[in-house]
């Protein structure tokens, strides 16, 4: 781990329609999107945040670091 200890998604499950569904974690933890929503609301994740979509419904994103490669639709699927 690192960023003082907290975790980092470094895999991610997509539905058909390419949307982000699950991710995995540093420690090998799987979250739900609605799991993975509370841990980064709570500050246990690094390198995302939380942002409120067009739909009004709360939404994750990759902290913007001008980095492409750990874009959240670019990490491995699992």
């Amino acid at each position: 781990m690192v960023n003082g200890g907290r975790e980092r998604f470094v895999a991610v499950q997509k539905n058909g329609d390419g949307d982000l569904t699950s991710f995995q974690t540093s420690t090998g933890r799987m979250l739900s999107y609605e799991q993975a929503l509370q841990e980064i609301q709570a500050g246990a994740i690094a390198g995302v945040n939380v942002f409120k979509g067009k739909d009004g419904a709360p939404h994750i994103r990759g902290d913007a670091d001008g980095d492409p490669t750990n874009n959240l639709d670019q990490l491995p699927l699992f």
